[in-house]
């Protein structure tokens, strides 16, 4: 008994004589390094780090983009006609047409509505030009005159002046190398396109091949969640793309009508630019009324110029408010701010079309955001919160 009192009374000693920091259950004291960081101004420069780390690489990736833009944007359109006519797809595969033909035929189809478009426009243009530029000339030529009446008009001596700048500036070496650059121009949209139609049938034809290949490094959740990704990326690409065309075709024929009712010089290719301007929104309509509006002027004059803003306008009002909702949907509803952001990210790094990309991306990012921790769950810090008491 005196034994077992005495090795108890040992333990007991030895367990007094550890440090706190050995005790089991009793987290260790932090070092001075750790409490440098784990008190609140640590932990403000951790998360200022972080955000710095995150627009670093933001800026990589865009400034990647930018400068691979004959490579990014073929590959992005191919994206987005492949998921707009993923639907045509599968019609023709389930009626046993095989992959192969599906693609030619979906593949032909694009092809020759982007080529109708752009011939459509260019012979518009080039069957009224002449009467386009007459009255071009004489508006030009009124508007001259009634410059003269204003009290700072410039004289004769200085209109002059400036067109023999004119002039000079069209035969000198500057505007040669700007030609020069449209002859680059041309050739970067030559080679986008044909990549564009090699990166499509691929897409088209192997679409769930390719997306399983990149799959294969994700597993349990992760799979799950790439996965939902991928979906998402496709239904919300051909559902923005495919509710777009119908705005925008409801856009144009109604702009159209009202622009051959008026007898406005150039209403096809007009109706046609609303089309294509539609696919910007906000700033694609408003671009698109300004330039009708122009060529009424010109044409018809203030009067019929006016006419053409309120039929633009109207039938902006009747697609915003009654066929957008429908076609569109709430799912694909952004705010106005995140539009216009997205517009001037877009600008900046790839021009015109990456304003038209821009918005059909912005969507796809908050689509995935609402999917993010499963099908109907966004990401934690997206979710809303309970109303308060």
């Amino acid at each position: 008994m005196a034994v077992k009192r005495r090795c108890w009374c040992r333990q007991e000693q030895g367990s007094a004589g550890q440090s706190a920091a050995e005790q089991p259950g009793v987290p260790p004291e932090p070092t001075p390094v750790q409490r440098a960081w784990s008190d609140g101004f640590g932990l403000l420069a951790v998360r200022a780090l972080q955000v710095l780390i995150v627009l670093a690489l933001t800026a990589v990736v865009i400034w990647g983009m930018s400068t691979l833009t004959t490579v990014v944007i073929p590959i992005l359109l191919a994206l987005i006609f492949a998921s707009t006519f993923a639907p045509v797809m599968r019609w023709l595969c389930a009626r046993g047409v095989s992959d192969l033909l599906a693609t030619v035929l979906v593949l032909l189809g694009i092809v020759v509505l982007l080529v109708a478009a752009g011939w459509l426009i260019v012979w518009a243009v080039l069957d009224q030009w002449d009467t386009l530029q007459a009255k071009a000339e004489d508006g030009f030529a009124q508007v001259l005159d009634w410059v003269k009446t204003l009290p700072f008009a410039p004289d004769a001596g200085q209109l002059a002046e400036w067109r023999e700048s004119v002039v000079d500036f069209l035969t000198s070496s500057q505007f040669g190398s700007g030609a020069l650059a449209g002859v680059g121009a041309i050739t970067s949209f030559a080679t986008g396109f044909v990549l564009l139609i090699v990166v499509l049938f691929f897409f088209l034809k192997d679409g769930p091949t390719i997306w399983g290949f990149m799959l294969r490094p994700f597993s349990g959740r992760g799979l799950e969640r790439a996965r939902r990704v991928g979906d998402t990326t496709v239904a919300t690409l051909g559902s923005y793309v495919r509710g777009t065309a119908g705005v925008a075709a409801v856009d144009a024929i109604g702009i159209g009508i009202g622009l051959v009712i008026l007898q406005v010089p150039l209403a096809l290719p007009l109706a046609v630019l609303v089309f294509v301007l539609a696919f910007i929104p906000l700033v694609g309509a408003t671009v698109a009324g300004i330039l009708a509006a122009l060529v009424a002027l010109v044409a018809n004059g203030p009067l019929n110029a006016v006419l053409v803003v309120a039929v633009v306008v109207l039938v902006n009002q009747l697609e915003g408010n009654l066929l957008q909702p429908v076609l569109m949907g709430r799912a694909l509803k952004l705010h106005a701010l995140v539009i216009l952001l997205a517009l001037t990210i877009g600008t900046l790094t790839g021009g015109i079309l990456g304003a038209v990309l821009a918005v059909p991306v912005a969507a796809v990012g908050w689509g995935i955001v609402k999917i993010w921790d499963g099908p109907e769950l966004p990401a934690r810090w997206a979710r809303e919160h309970e109303p308060h008491a």
